[in-house]
């Protein structure tokens, strides 16, 4: 599911609110929310009915895999392509069911081969997810604790389960099968990827990242990475009360800035949890504006995404040409999916003439180091500008730098909210206004400390309340640090 839909799921704004007084929003699943309140406690996950089948099938794709189990789903995976290849359709599951368990006992007549009840459901479930899924994936894929796959080759695949990896028991049969699920993969977003382009990115149906490297460049095999999107849509409440990733008055704050469409950037490291929080950040943006997103992957109104080249060399639309037709479709705001490149200038442009409340992404490590990569990256677009103007448009284009940063034990933190001031003495200025102090580490080995303001007015409060948000002075007296059983 990608940014647009989880915008128009979690809108804050009614239908038809316009103006930017002091609203009052209600968060999905959730009691009233106001400014000048904290963010309410978030409701707990409805509890899924038993679904044997998803659990029995991740446990039973840990079973062993035996040269007859093999030879047998072989055999009836070739049978089914032979006798029924016309007439397969991809949206009756139920019926391709039905055909593989005709085409199993018949194998299993003709072979007078013996199988216990729950073998023959893996066998007809593993011909299943080859002919219509990804295969021995699949099972992963069903499992809402694991939020990333990563299959190093054909028969070393680790899954990331609350923020640590794990060597899965899931393995695939040979590489010819990896390559087929890769192929299937890239192909469902019209890519490719062979020995001439080696390097792919593309998604899956639900949005979710996928990165594939093969042969010649990868030297043990093909390796693919997923990096799930949650099943479940997460919201402000969520991260602040059940994966404390934020304070109440943090989110508060960002809510206030959205809607009085201050410039955001967040920054933050690979898995840092910078997408999460950029779709609760949009989702706080009023329903009745235009909004563009433009990215590489679409994860995220309008939705462009870049394409590589095609195999003549020809036909590449990178993020850069998308921002540049973006701002021809009247936008009231734009978002970068990330910027990598000299699409940042582009974005910075866009943001100093007429888009403001406009959001990106970018990977940096903290916020003074985001505003050195940003420069880096605007050079990148070759137009030869002097470091004095690059540094003018940043210090007037961005308002706000949100850094969120992956801890040690996997733990996901907004570790810094800093407000850029513009330029003196040819170098961007910015003032943290918020920040986690980290004291130690528990007894799980996960890094813990709180959140605390710095006890910094923002410069722009005078902005904030014309444009109807009341901020409270009291959102930035700074907190003592917590007894060690508060401690998050």
């Amino acid at each position: 599911m990608g940014l647009l839909d989880r915008v128009k799921q979690n809108q804050t704004v009614p239908p038809g609110a316009a103006g930017n007084g002091p609203a009052t929003a209600t968060l999905p699943g959730a009691n009233t929310y106001t400014p000048q309140a904290a963010i309410p406690v978030a409701q707990p996950a409805a509890t899924a009915p038993p679904a044997a089948s998803l659990s029995q099938r991740a446990g039973a794709s840990a079973g062993e895999v035996t040269p007859a189990f093999t030879a047998a789903k072989v055999q009836i995976h070739a049978k089914l392509i032979e006798k029924y290849a016309d007439e397969i359709d991809s949206s009756n599951k139920a019926g391709v069911r039905e055909k593989i368990l005709e085409l199993a006992e018949e194998y299993f007549r003709s072979t007078a081969m013996t199988m216990t009840k729950n073998d023959k459901e893996r066998l007809v479930d593993s011909v299943l997810d080859d002919v219509l899924g990804l295969g021995p994936l699949e099972a992963l894929l069903a499992d809402p604790n694991i939020t990333e796959i990563m299959a190093n080759h054909p028969k070393q695949i680790y899954v990331e389960k609350s923020g640590e990896p794990i060597l899965s028991s899931v393995t695939f049969e040979s590489e010819r099968q990896m390559r087929q699920v890769i192929d299937r993969i890239v192909s469902l977003v019209g890519r490719r990827v062979d020995e001439s382009t080696p390097i792919c990115d593309a998604r899956l149906k639900d949005g979710s990242r996928v990165n594939v490297v093969i042969p010649p460049i990868a030297l043990k095999g093909p390796a693919l990475t997923i990096r799930k999107f949650a099943k479940e849509k997460w919201g402000p409440a969520d991260i602040v009360n059940r994966f404390k990733s934020s304070s109440p008055e943090i989110m508060t704050f960002l809510r206030s800035c959205v809607r009085a469409r201050l410039n955001i950037l967040v920054s933050g490291g690979t898995g840092s949890g910078k997408t999460t929080l950029l779709n609760i950040l949009s989702s706080f943006i009023p329903e009745n504006e235009r909004l563009i997103t433009c990215e590489d992957a679409a994860e995220h109104w309008i939705q462009l995404e870049s394409r590589p080249p095609n195999v003549e060399g020809k036909g590449a639309v990178p993020i850069r040409e998308l921002v540049k037709s973006c701002l021809r479709m009247r936008p009231d705001r734009i978002i970068v999916g990330e910027c990598r490149g000299g699409e940042a200038l582009d974005m910075l442009q866009a943001m100093n003439t007429g888009h403001d409340g406009s959001m990106s992404t970018l990977h940096a490590n903290n916020p003074k180091e985001c505003l050195v990569r940003l420069e880096t990256l605007v050079l990148q677009a070759g137009q030869d500008l002097p470091s004095r103007a690059i540094r003018e448009t940043i210090g007037s284009a961005i308002h706000l730098i949100v850094q969120q940063s992956r801890l040690r034990g996997g733990i996901r933190r907004i570790v810094s909210v800093a407000e850029v001031m513009g330029i003196k003495d040819g170098e961007v200025q910015f003032q943290e206004l918020f920040l986690f102090k980290q004291v130690g580490v528990n007894s799980e080995g996960k890094a813990v400390g709180y959140h605390t303001a710095t006890g910094i007015l923002p410069s722009r409060m005078e902005h904030l309340r014309a444009e109807g948000e009341d901020v409270a002075e009291q959102l930035f007296a700074p907190q003592r640090q917590p007894s060690p059983d508060k401690l998050y």
